[in-house]
């Protein structure tokens, strides 16, 4: 199978291709993990971005039930140096090709992902398209299918988000609300291991909705697209204020800036790796993080304070309104994969709920 990837700058490539076949448009990002691929494409947060590995082989160990961070793949497409043909894992239960063919995505390998990087490191994200396909492939119809793609028009909250109400961790002593805004189960699945009975939401319940529970606490989850965009739940949140204590992780910590009057930005290229370094200013040490983000908060609202930031390039990476009970992180605590440095947060917020 043949497979092509057309980046909106002009920049074509040619390469093998594999899982389903079909054209899927996104916006091109890169991922610097070494492993995690399948919790990488099952993170709802890549939803609209077709997702490229800068690590050589992909597919060695397979794919496992356990792994997913959400019921599907929600990347629409899959960038690769070399797919490993064959794979071994005690748990492993199909490939990476099988997995994709299974959830409609298409994927090439054998393109060079390294000129691929430094593509958009020199240029920033920017839309492509991702074609696989037994037959010929049209480049220059290709190229015009990008025409009009504009990854910030989209709501994709909305996509990935629940439709309806589900309860995990039942009978647990302290009760979260848990706003899903495209949720990783490892969030899901590290407020249970504390003793949390978890209610997670469909990203527009309403303030109402979430105050009928009379949770001990509130989370915010991570998720895709524009945080600016979401301004039906930035409303939300504004409202939850001071009903219990909060914690927002990556777009919830966007969306609580927006949400009490500060702003966000477009990073160049994001952050996507498990190998972020930020600073904890309160405790005074550096934690590495595994972190899937475009976009950064930029003025930070009145009434919080700033309580991390990333070493790389200093931008916000933490903040907390202590007078709400509100703090948030812009990294992923529950990492999936990814350095545990950061599980104390889980611990702090559910300690705050007693």
């Amino acid at each position: 199978m043949r497979a092509v990837l057309a980046l909106k700058d002009g920049t074509v490539l040619h390469g093998a291709g594999f899982g389903a076949e079909g054209e899927k448009t996104g916006e091109l990002v890169f991922n610097t993990s070494m492993a995690g691929y399948q919790e990488a494409l099952t993170d709802p947060s890549y939803g609209g971005q077709i997702l490229l590995m800068t690590y050589p082989l992909i597919g060695n160990y397979g794919v496992n039930p356990q792994d997913n961070e959400s019921g599907r793949i929600h990347a629409p497409g899959f960038v690769v140096r070399e797919l490993s043909p064959d794979f071994q894992h005690r748990s492993a239960e199909e490939s990476v090709d099988s997995f994709l063919k299974r959830n409609g995505v298409p994927g090439i390998a054998g393109v060079d992902t390294r000129f691929l990087v430094r593509r958009i490191r020199s240029k920033g994200v920017m839309p492509a398209i991702i074609a696989a396909s037994s037959g010929k492939i049209d480049v220059e119809k290709l190229l015009g299918k990008m025409e009009g793609f504009d990854y910030s028009a989209t709501d994709y909250v909305a996509e990935a988000s629940t439709k309806e109400k589900k309860v995990f961790g039942e009978g647990g002593k302290k009760r979260v609300a848990l706003l899903d805004f495209g949720v990783k189960m490892g969030i899901v699945r590290d407020l249970v291991k504390r003793g949390c009975e978890v209610h997670l939401l469909p990203a527009y319940s309403s303030a109402e909705e979430v105050k009928a529970l009379e949770p001990d606490g509130i989370m915010l989850s991570n998720g895709p697209g524009d945080p600016a965009v979401v301004t039906g739940i930035h409303k939300t949140v504004k409202e939850l204020a001071g009903c219990a204590p909060m914690f927002g992780v990556c777009l919830g910590h966007q969306v609580l800036a927006h949400a009490f009057g500060g702003n966000t930005f477009k990073l160049k290229f994001g952050h996507r790796g498990s190998n972020h370094p930020v600073l904890d200013l309160e405790r005074n040490r550096v934690a590495i993080t595994t972190q899937n983000h475009g976009f950064a908060v930029d003025k930070i609202p009145e009434g919080f304070e700033l309580t991390h930031t990333h070493l790389n390039d200093g931008s916000v990476e933490g903040m907390r309104n202590s007078e709400l009970g509100i703090f948030s992180v812009q990294y992923h605590p529950e990492a999936s994969p990814g350095p545990h440095d950061s599980g104390y947060l889980f611990d702090k917020f559910v300690e705050g709920l007693e």
